[in-house]
Formats: structure tokens, sequence, C-alpha cells
């Protein structure tokens, strides 16, 4: 049932709904302005509660896999955003989801669902820890980079993101995030009690972002430039760059000779992206009107490698079954 749920992903009907909402009753005005600041304060308690979530037994326990984690770092910071780049010749989806195309693969890995599924395959577990938080902790500064250098801001004259965006994540993600993990001494405790209180506030954050970017987007009219045709376009672009990504990690896993468990920490660490990041990093680096779109590929990845991972690590988990009991 558990496995269900990761390949369904519950979550996604609320996004999905959270955006529905915010198609039909965008926040406008003052109502705009509420939704601003509370997508704000809820990005500074994501990325404190991510902080206030790390462990550091887990970082030393894992940390010695060295070669997997440049493995997954590479594929991460290098391999995606190659292949992003190249996705702009894309032409038929507008210039910003074509852009949210880049922006997804400029984002770091995924935290929970990459241990998930490496737990379900029988893979390297602590390893996995390790890759995803290194990943997600230097995606902080990292993405932002890699945004400046391939995507110059419209109406910038081609300049790169400006220092108000980057003084806006440095205090509503990079300081929070410090501050998180510095009280978890004195949080820790409470934290792991209340894992899924902790989940939900974490959701919630990330739907209070969405409904303001969506709503701006909306009032700038969003869906009068979107098609149908558009959205199956950015679909089959988001399944193939998954499926290179996959069979990319693979490959390098077995060229690096390392062992199964640690080849599968290097398959589902380094082909995923993270939702959790990607909402609010969008809303700090981008303009208002368009967050939105550049969501939509982020979104949309996000449901297709939880299912084409979820089916990978049930098999590799029975495969490996069958040949213990074998």
């Amino acid at each position: 049932m558990n496995r269900l749920r990761l390949a369904l992903d519950p979550f996604l009907l609320l996004l999905i709904g959270t955006v529905a909402l915010a198609s039909f009753f965008p926040a406008r005005g003052e109502a705009a302005r509420i939704a601003d600041w509370a997508a704000d304060a809820g990005i500074v308690l994501l990325f404190f509660l991510h902080g206030a979530k790390l462990s550091r037994d887990a970082i030393w326990t894992g940390a010695k896999a060295w070669k997997l984690h440049i493995a997954v770092l590479a594929s991460t910071y290098a391999l995606f955003p190659l292949i992003g780049v190249a996705s702009q010749w894309i032409g038929a989806i507008p210039d910003t989801m074509r852009a949210g195309l880049l922006f997804l693969t400029l984002l770091p890995s995924t935290v929970q669902s990459s241990i998930a599924f490496t737990a379900i395959a029988r893979g390297n577990v602590a390893a996995a820890v390790v890759s995803a938080s290194a990943s997600n902790l230097l995606g902080i500064v990292l993405t932002p980079l890699l945004v400046a250098l391939l995507m110059p801001m419209p109406g910038s004259g081609g300049g790169l993101i400006s220092f108000d965006a980057i003084e806006k994540i440095m205090l509503q993600l990079l300081l929070p995030f410090i501050v998180g993990h510095l009280a978890r001494p004195l949080i820790g405790a409470f934290v792991a009690r209340h894992k899924a209180m902790i989940g939900r506030v974490d959701r919630g954050s990330i739907l209070l972002v969405v409904y303001a970017a969506f709503s701006a987007a909306v009032v700038e009219g969003l869906w009068q430039s979107v098609s149908a045709g558009e959205m199956a376009v950015l679909a089959v672009a988001c399944s193939l760059l998954l499926a290179v990504v996959l069979i990319a990690t693979w490959g390098l896993g077995r060229m690096i000779g390392l062992s199964r468990e640690d080849a599968i920490v290097l398959q589902f660490c380094g082909s995923k992206k993270s939702l959790a990041t990607g909402v609010p990093m969008a809303g700090l680096l981008f303009p208002a009107a368009m967050v939105g779109p550049i969501l939509l590929p982020v979104m949309l990845f996000h449901q297709i490698q939880l299912m084409a991972c979820a089916l990978l690590a049930r098999r590799y988990g029975a495969q490996l079954a069958d040949e213990t009991h074998g």
C-alpha cells in the first residue's frame, strides 16, 4: 500500500486542486499581497524544517562513498543542465514553459522519495541520505548560479538574476536552513516525533507558493496562452528527459564500477528533481507572472518521476528477493 501511494502521489491531487483554485479564484489586489506574504513565510518555515531534519549521523555514515556522491552531483548539476540547454530547441511549446523545462533541469535532487525508493529497491540507504541531502544543500547556491548563467531574465537586457533575488535566496532559503540545522539539538527530537505534522507543514507551504504563483499567472492570462497540444508536447519532453537520465545514470554506475546497492542510489538520486525546492526558488528568482508557467514542467516531471521510479524500485527489490531465495 505504501508503494502504491508513492506511485499515485496524493500530493499531486492537492497541487492540481490548488492550481484549479487559483485558476477560478485567483488572488487579486490586497488578497494577492497577503498571499505573497504568506507564501514567503511558508518558504522560510519550509527550509527551517529541512535544516532541522538533516541528521549529522546519517551524513557521517554515508559520506564514505565519495565516488557515488560525485557521480550523483555530476548527473544533477552537469548532465541534466546540458539536456536542459538542448531542450530549448523545442519550438512546440511557449517560451516561458520552455524556460521552465530548463529551470527544472537546474534543480537539486529530491530527498524523501529518493531515500524511499532506494530502500524499496534494497540499495544503500545511508549513502542515499547523504547524496540527496548534499544535492539539496548545494542546490541553494548552485541552482541560482546556473539560472544566472543559463537563463538571462526577460526584460533585463539579457542580464543575470538581480541582487535582490540573491538576497532573498540567502535570507529566505539558506539562512533558515542553517538556523534550523543549528537548532536540531533543541528541536530534533520534536521533529522526529511529529514527522506527519511536519510533512503537512512542508506541503502546506508549497501549496501556498503554488497558489500565489498561479494566481499571478492566471491574472496575466496563463490559460489563454497555453493549449492542450502544448501540454502534451511538454509531457512527452519530460518523459524523454527522465528516460535519458535513468539510462545514463545506470550506465555510469556500471562504468565506474559501483556496487549494485550504490548504483541504485545513483539512479534514483541522480535522476530526480525536487518540487519542494523548485517551487519556492522559482518564486524568488522570476517575475510573478512567469512563475506559474515555469512551474508547469516541474510539477509534471514530479509525477512522472514518481511513477517511473516506483516501478523501477519494486522491480529491483523483487529481483534481489528472487536472487536471495533462489
